[in-house]
């Protein structure tokens, strides 16, 4: 059985092309998979939608060959007969396929396209509004028109015409730019929301990007992360592409790469203001030093990889007005003035810990958390004090009162102590009551004059309790000032990783003891500090897979942009009049000391 497949199609200017091709087989199949004998590329053909059959009586059978049905004689079936000698038409999708019997006895299919109920709107057009409305292309263009009028003309009008205020970053003034909103490409962030309604209170001047003194109007407390100069001369270069952008955009009114903008966009959506990524930080950190020659800062791209050690702030000398940042590499020696062995206070069987366990107030042997409490805001610890975390077991009761109270010896004031212990040394003891006195050589007058019980006479005397072996040198070093003894200040840094940002409070599941190294330390110069190995046991750079002990941190975990911010102060912030950085300990080049010296 030989099938003539005959296709119509039209070319864009209207003529009629033919091609006819002849298939010598016994059936046919049409679908939209290239492989069916004939090809209908329409989504509403099945990839195999029909199959023709020829059958011994000479007519056709046709089957669908999938889920849907087709078209036959203007009926929708799944299967139907065509009898060539009368012909018949199937409909699938857009194309309409006519079968016939030629003259010469060959089966003919033809294939045309046809618009779906090509016509209909012509006639029902006279029976509806349609008919007596403008065109599409006229309505088109009078909502252009009223869009251009209504939400760009007027807003800009009334931006230009406004009468300039104050900027008002509590949007305590009410917008003065009418339909305004028109202009917005998103809701603003969380911390901006207030000012949805009040444009003009970032975008001073129409047509022009938001600049940094309208940011600095309101942030004024945010400081630069370096000097301007000096930031840029640390930013490697700009692509040409990148280059030629600022160029342009820099024309336009826009501030350069440095600018608050070019960082902090804005109409993205009610949401927090990112932290900044490690690429970010370390496009100019990770080499640093190619550019700025003179920086003391150690290139830095990734925590887990390439970091510097930690330079802790420390007192490298006893009385020292103000502490250093340890040298790297280096083992500090902290010279706080105290005397106070950690091992000692945390040895679980040594005699400390059985007195805590005698006391009521601790019940057991001494932990980190007796002496040291979070502040506040669970970031730092609070400044340990005598009163608090030590009396317990170094007592300074003196006698008693009066009253039948206790008096004890004020501490903190070698002044104050002085006075204590004068009015306890001031007389005698009180004769008992029964008058009776102490026999033998004991006896007041006798060889050996003491009074017996608190307070014990041999630290009673000041030069006695400053000296060493005296009540006072048990915790403090003593020294002399003037030709008198006095002790040893006190100095400890109220932050010692001063260029970073360390929450407590986020570690508070792990034990002091595995980072500080506390119960192994034998000496109060120890700086109990951990290093850089330590804390990469969990933190490894941004790009680290997480797992239930590696923690992913990036630059920003750590470490701000902005100064103050209140994690680090970068050394290029020199130009601030109140920034004076920490000495590095064992420096003795005199430039080095010139160029850190008040003017």
């Amino acid at each position: 059985m030989a099938f003539l497949i005959r296709t119509i199609d039209f070319t864009a200017a209207g003529r009629e092309i033919i091609r006819d091709r002849v298939v010598e087989q016994a059936g046919l199949t049409i679908g939209r998979a290239a492989e069916n004998d004939i090809h209908l590329p329409d989504l509403a053909v099945e990839q195999r939608h029909v199959r023709i059959d020829t059958r011994p009586d000479g007519t056709l059978a046709v089957s669908a060959v999938g889920t849907l049905g087709f078209g036959l004689d203007g009926r929708t079936v799944t299967e139907g007969t065509i009898e060539p000698r009368t012909g018949g038409e199937i409909a699938l999708g857009a194309a309409r396929l006519a079968v016939a019997r030629e003259s010469d006895g060959t089966i003919s299919v033809t294939i045309r396209q046809v618009v779906a109920d090509e016509g209909k709107g012509d006639v029902l057009r006279g029976f509806s509004l349609a008919s007596k409305l403008p065109s599409k292309r006229s309505v088109s263009w009078i909502f252009a028109g009223a869009i251009m009028l209504l939400l760009l003309m007027v807003p800009v009008a009334s931006h230009l015409l406004r009468t300039p205020v104050k900027n008002d970053p509590k949007g305590e003034t009410p917008g003065q730019v009418v339909m305004d909103a028109a202009w917005s490409t998103g809701d603003l962030s969380l911390r901006h929301h207030s000012l949805e309604d009040n444009c003009e209170s970032c975008h001073v001047a129409a047509f022009e990007s938001v600049q940094d003194e309208t940011c600095i109007s309101c942030h004024e407390g945010t400081g630069d992360h370096a000097r301007a100069g000096r930031l840029a001369a640390g930013m490697p270069s700009l692509s040409t592409g990148d280059a030629l952008q600022w160029r342009i955009a820099q024309s336009l009114g826009k501030e350069g790469p440095l600018g608050c903008v070019s960082c902090h966009t804005e109409h993205e959506g009610e949401v927090r203001q990112q932290p900044a990524s490690e690429a970010f930080c370390s496009d100019c950190h990770s080499d640093l030093d190619t550019r700025l020659t003179d920086t003391r800062l150690a290139d830095a791209h990734d925590f887990g990889k390439a970091h510097p050690q930690f330079r802790p702030a420390y007192y490298a000398s006893f009385g020292a007005a103000k502490p250093v940042r340890a040298a790297p590499g280096s083992t500090p020696v902290e010279k706080s003035g105290l005397k106070f062995p950690h091992d000692v206070h945390m040895d679980a069987k040594g005699g400390a810990a059985r007195m805590a366990v005698s006391l009521p107030d601790y019940g057991s042997p001494l932990e980190c958390k007796d002496c040291h409490s979070l502040t506040p805001d669970k970031i730092s610890f609070t400044e340990v004090k005598m009163e608090d975390a030590c009396e317990s077991c170094h007592s300074l009761v003196s006698g008693r009162t009066a009253a039948g109270g206790f008096s004890k010896l004020r501490h903190g004031d070698v002044k104050d102590l002085a006075e204590d212990l004068a009015r306890i040394g001031s007389g005698p003891r009180a004769t008992p009551a029964s008058n009776r006195t102490r026999p033998g050589q004991f006896a007041r007058g006798g060889a050996y004059a003491a009074d017996f019980g608190r307070p014990v006479r041999s630290f009673i005397d000041l030069s006695n309790a400053l000296a060493p072996g005296g009540i006072c040198t048990e915790c403090h070093l003593p020294a002399t000032r003037d030709g008198r003894r006095d002790l040893m200040a006190v100095n400890l840094p109220d932050r010692f990783l001063t260029t970073g940002f360390f929450s407590h409070e986020a570690h508070k599941k792990e034990e002091c003891t595995d980072c500080h190294a506390a119960d192994t330390s034998k000496a109060a110069t120890d700086l109990l500090i951990p290093d850089l190995k330590s804390c990469r046991d969990c933190h490894l750079g941004a790009s680290a897979v997480k797992t239930k002990k590696i923690v992913p941190s990036s630059c920003a975990m750590c470490h701000a942009y902005h100064v103050p911010a209140g994690q680090w102060s970068p050394e290029a912030a020199k130009d601030d009049p109140h920034y004076r950085p920490l000495p590095v300990a064992g420096e003795t080049k005199v430039a080095a000391k010139l160029s850190r010296a008040k003017p």
